[in-house]
């Protein structure tokens, strides 16, 4: 299972990365046998797609080619850009084609109608929009993804995805620490764990994790390694990385456009 960065910035698009979106691929076919997998092949999951994504997106692969678009929430910085792939879809090389399906919180379908100004029916023939339950399992090809709600001002969930050899990578969303977000990241092989805020400046609760708050939240799941994203432009990202590395000794990586991460159970 691989992770690449499509863009990491915190709450809106900065001067060096489009807003939150993260490409997973992993090589295999549907569990369920579906013919129309046929052999073994590459399976395209994108984790959000938020505002200025698209574009990056389109150097990693055909936009036409996800399998799936899992939106953790439906803030604009981690879906706005959906707007954009329904572009495509619809009057782009090889359109129109199958449906993409796109996952997340209820209210999704009328979320991207609203953000896109298309209609409801638009939607339905672009996309096959699906609603997500805290808990619940869904499998994308060789990929199994549960989804654990989290602690935001609107509904959201943290996604745990478990590649073909058993590997898992966690990824966060937007939280604050919660219950949610812990079993999310039980034992994981990869945390990617948002921490927008930064200790002792942001003392608002229920939105965000800060540095040392992700870090905490690295130790008490033993995840193998950490990852941290969603910074806002305006953040020291050392600072944030020192908070979280006073309280997790383990491995810790800043999140960077286009940094790709091999998720294995192997050291």
């Amino acid at each position: 299972m691989r992770l690449t960065v499509v863009g990491c910035s915190g709450s809106m698009p900065g001067p060096a990365s489009a807003a939150s979106s993260y490409l997973v691929q992993a090589d295999g076919v549907a569990a369920d046998g579906d013919t129309d997998a046929g052999a073994a092949r590459p399976w395209n999951v994108l984790l959000d797609l938020g505002s200025g994504a698209f574009g990056p997106l389109q150097t990693l692969t055909a936009p036409n080619r996800l399998d799936a678009v899992l939106l953790s929430h439906l803030h604009p910085d981690h879906c706005a850009d959906v707007t954009a792939l329904a572009v495509w879809l619809r009057y782009g090389p090889g359109s129109p084609g199958p449906r993409v399906v796109v996952v997340g919180p209820e209210g999704t379908g009328q979320r991207l109608a609203e953000l896109s100004i298309m209609t409801a029916q638009e939607i339905a023939e672009t996309f096959d929009v699906r609603t997500v339950r805290d808990g619940e399992t869904l499998t994308i090809g060789p990929l199994v993804v549960t989804a654990h709600e989290v602690r935001h001002p609107v509904t959201a969930f943290a996604f745990r995805i478990t590649g073909p050899d058993g590997a898992v990578l966690t990824y966060t969303g937007d939280t604050d620490a919660c219950a949610g977000v812990e079993a999310a990241a039980a034992g994981a092989d990869l945390l990617l764990s948002e921490a927008a805020f930064t200790d002792g400046v942001d003392e608002v609760r229920g939105i965000h994790l800060t540095g040392r708050r992700a870090g905490e939240l690295a130790v008490a799941a033993d995840v193998r390694r950490l990852v941290l994203t969603h910074l806002q432009p305006w953040a020291d990202p050392e600072r944030i990385r020192r908070d979280a590395a006073a309280v997790y000794a383990g491995p810790i990586t800043m999140a960077a456009p286009a940094a790709v991460y091999e998720v294995s159970t192997v050291s």
